[in-house]
């Protein structure tokens, strides 16, 4: 089970080197949490299956420096993209975001309505976790209010799945309960795109029907 679930979306970290690890970990974090290239990256298959490594007995990985990493290299990812939104505006995210700019109201709707706590949370929600911290640039929210929700997201997300996937190499009941956990996460992370694609093919039906 362990196996299979490190697999899923995510690089095979387990046959890299102490330092190959981190620049991939690094990269994939700083890339997923604010460049629109990093959309598809497997950011929390990731950062358990670090975890994972970590505990494993003779590992040449360091807990310490993959959470310090972790937290920075995601708290750096959002202030870029904060400030891509911020200088370059609506109408460059929607030309540099393509085809996923479908997915950019939901992220402004999730936005609006949770202001500080969208920043914070929408870490935990791969389709728009990019999306959010340009959002909140073209909203021009307050940087020092945007500062704070940015570091507690890097901490409770990137800190957090590193620790729990080094929690679950040896505590039977975390570790069940992370694999229950991931199962769900990338479960609702493939909802998103069928539930739009049905929606969007009903539309077109219902489209063709009408006189």
């Amino acid at each position: 089970m362990s196996e299979w679930l490190a697999g899923i979306f995510s690089p095979d970290l387990a046959s890299l080197g102490a330092a190959a690890v981190y620049a991939v970990v690094f990269g994939i974090v700083f890339a997923e949490s604010g460049i629109l290239l990093g959309f598809f990256l497997p950011g929390d298959t990731v950062l358990f299956t670090a975890g994972l490594l970590a505990a494993a007995e003779g590992s040449p990985l360091s807990l310490a420096v993959l959470v310090a990493g972790v937290t920075l290299a995601a708290v750096l990812g959002d202030a870029v993209g904060y400030w891509c939104g911020r200088r370059l505006g609506r109408p460059w995210l929607l030309r540099r975001a393509g085809r996923m700019a479908r997915h950019l109201p939901a992220a402004e709707s999730f936005y609006e309505r949770w202001g500080w706590g969208a920043v914070v949370a929408c870490r935990f929600f791969p389709w728009i976790r990019t999306f959010t911290p340009i959002v909140a640039g073209t909203a021009r929210m307050p940087y020092p209010r945007f500062v704070t929700a940015n570091v507690a997201g890097a901490l409770l997300w990137g800190a957090g799945l590193v620790l729990t996937g080094y929690a679950a190499a040896s505590v039977p009941w975390v570790k069940h309960a992370a694999y229950a956990v991931a199962v769900v996460a990338i479960s609702a992370s493939l909802a998103g795109p069928v539930a739009a694609g049905v929606r969007r093919l009903r539309q077109r039906r219902a489209g063709r029907a009408l006189p």
